[in-house]
């Protein structure tokens, strides 16, 4: 049975110090996520139900569709209240980093990060996690940062701390970091914690629906658009691309979460393997991948775009423009076409690899 073990010294550690603190402060990636945001307000409510004080920090303003999460509307989000989160940070016993794995993917809040004296635990599920934090708890091999809060609750011998509102962010990052469970969730701790979750009194159908179901008319027609105007198809590499210029999405009054699962679609068409999204922000292109099987998409982040995250799906960013960035896009592409399913892994285009 596959199963994710955390070290014992380290949740030694962990419950030792928690209980020496007063104000706790939960940090987690730029443009978070379900996954960024469920593990951090999950951890938060069950540190409240502890006696915690705790402070919730974002590097920026979370998507308004994951905003009906319990303790949403006490986030604060760094780039509006730079000064007092930086006091907070500052007067901090503890400070949590989730679902990051350096501190560079906090933006602006990088500083106020490392100048605290406070002790730092990372916890997080992406590859080569940085060693700025005193405790860290890093497991790529897990679906979801949000299964990694539950596992560690749980090894504590806290997991009573988790009510039906942390379990409904929990299992809201479970679900999204996933895809709904549609890949990396082959392991059978996503679904007895799942089952545990249950118990506690979620509703996971009207999750899914919170979640999903919240489509704007302008958000259809934004995602319609690039679908029929800005998606390309490679055959000969199996792989699709979807771009997105600023123009674009201001002309469709686009909002944070607008463009979530946009790069999954091209995978529901059999013959392709991956998909690459690409989404012009005020500075720099954001780069969003996904895969089938056993195609490396974060190999691709790593290597063009700066970035990582896992198999099936990773993310970066490209600085240039939008034309430079498709056309590294199409670059690359050969480079990988060995690693497409029924392709052999010939010495030769290991060498167009490195």
């Amino acid at each position: 049975m596959n199963r994710i073990k955390i070290d014992k010294e380290a949740i030694s550690k962990l419950k030792f110090q928690l209980q020496k603190v007063r104000q706790v402060v939960i940090t987690c990636h730029l443009s978070p996520d379900g996954d960024a945001m469920g593990s951090s307000l999950g951890l938060a409510r069950a540190l409240r139900n502890a006696g915690k004080s705790v402070r919730v920090i974002t590097p920026d303003t979370p998507p308004k569709y994951l905003m009906f999460l319990p303790g949403a509307d006490m986030i604060m989000p760094f780039s509006r209240y730079e000064r007092i989160a930086t006091r907070n940070m500052a007067d901090a016993d503890m400070i949590f980093s989730l679902d990051y794995n350096d501190s560079h993917r906090i933006d602006k809040m990088e500083d106020a990060l490392l100048q605290s004296r406070a002790f730092k635990v990372m916890i997080d599920h992406h590859l080569s996690p940085s060693s700025f934090p005193d405790i860290v708890i890093s497991h790529p091999e897990a679906s979801s940062t949000s299964l990694l809060i539950y596992l560690v609750l749980e090894r504590m011998g806290r997991a009573d701390l988790i009510d039906a509102e942390a379990a409904e962010c929990i299992y809201t990052g479970m679900m999204t970091d996933t895809g709904n469970f549609s890949y990396n969730s082959n392991m059978s701790q996503v679904y007895t914690t799942i089952a545990a979750l249950l118990e506690r009194g979620i509703d996971k159908d009207a999750i899914y629906r919170k979640v999903y179901f919240v489509n704007s008319p302008s958000r259809l027609r934004l995602n319609g658009y690039a679908l029929c105007h800005n998606f390309s198809y490679y055959p000969e590499h199996r792989a699709a691309l979807i771009t997105l210029t600023r123009d674009e999405l201001n002309s469709y009054h686009y909002q944070k979460g607008d463009t979530e699962d946009l790069v999954n679609r091209p995978l529901t068409c059999p013959d392709i393997i991956y998909s690459v999204f690409l989404r012009e922000e005020t500075d720099y292109i954001k780069v969003s991948t996904r895969s089938k099987g056993s195609f490396p998409v974060n190999t691709i982040c790593e290597k063009h775009f700066g970035g990582g995250g896992h198999l099936n799906a990773a993310g970066g960013e490209f600085h240039g423009t939008m034309e430079e960035a498709i056309a590294e896009f199409e670059r690359m592409m050969p480079a990988y076409d060995h690693l497409l399913p029924g392709v052999p892994d010939t010495e030769s285009s290991k060498e167009n690899n490195n």
